[in-house]
């Protein structure tokens, strides 16, 4: 067996130890269907709070829109034409003008105090477990592990290669998805090299933009495992819908069994080179 043989050995061994380490048949705890009517099932704490003030804020626009369709239908049949044919003259009431100039300030402020406090969490990274760099490109994601000296391009993969059996999805699978330790912290930094690009994952509740000559940052602790899809949402050109996002959520003994297998195709690629040019 010649030097090249066993240089290509080395290298594809550890991609297939690599692939069995991260099983393609992921479950999707989160992913869109057809005539759905909520949110995606949240994958993190920051989109379980959001999801909670969704439902807040929907019982309260709920309300109101009720409120004021009640006042309208009761002008329209106290205050018509027909039945009130001299209109009252009354031009002020200082009750009624108090009331509504304090019901909205005081309904805004109790909206508020939730959604300052949902900022707050979605901005603030405390005690990060490791992190992940994102950078935005035309038209393709580009990722760096810094702590473990990881990096690679995850580029869409064409319909032609899509297979439906396999549970793959047109425009959104990727040939090589981010791969994430469960219930682990995630510091998120994101930068770009061309034009605004934005990495979103819905299950997660980030979206960030990345901008180019900017550094800027959010984090993810996710809580379920499976496979989670997300897309570019800025409009950055030709190929914008061609940006997808598949994050992997795996447990933490498969993600360090990832890790070690990435870091040995990676110290295994200058051998296969050194090997081809000698040949």
């Amino acid at each position: 067996m010649n030097r090249l043989t066993l240089a290509v050995l080395s290298v594809f061994l550890p991609l297939g130890t690599a692939l069995a380490q991260v099983p393609d048949d992921l479950p999707t705890p989160s992913f869109p269907h057809r005539w759905q009517l909520n949110l995606q099932t949240p994958a993190s704490p920051v989109m379980e709070q959001m999801v909670s003030f969704h439902n807040m804020l929907l019982w309260v626009i709920t309300i109101i829109s009720l409120f004021v369709l009640g006042l309208l239908i009761y002008c329209a049949l106290k205050f018509n034409e027909r039945v009130n044919p001299v209109p009252s003259k009354t031009t002020h009431n200082t009750l009624i003008e108090v009331i509504w100039t304090a019901v909205p300030v005081l309904i805004l402020a109790a909206i508020a105090i939730p959604s300052y406090r949902l900022l707050f969490l979605a901005d603030r990274i405390e005690n990060a477990e490791m992190t992940l760099k994102i950078t935005g490109n035309q038209w393709y994601w580009s990722y760096e592990y810094p702590e473990s000296e990881i990096s690679f391009d995850a580029i869409a993969v064409p319909d032609n290669k899509i297979d439906p059996k396999k549970g793959q999805h047109r425009l959104l699978e990727v040939d090589n998805p981010v791969v994430l330790p469960v219930d682990t912290p995630v510091r998120l930094i994101m930068t770009a090299t061309d034009v605004i690009h934005a990495w979103t994952i819905p299950a997660f509740g980030v979206k960030t933009d990345t901008v180019p000559g900017r550094t800027n940052e959010s984090w993810v602790r996710a809580t379920k495992i499976g496979k989670f899809y997300g897309q570019c949402s800025e409009l950055c050109g030709v190929d914008h819908s061609f940006m997808p996002i598949v994050v992997q959520v795996v447990s933490k003994e498969q993600y360090q069994q990832w890790v070690a297998s990435k870091k040995q195709q990676a110290s295994a690629e200058p051998t296969t080179q050194l090997a081809s040019a000698q040949n």
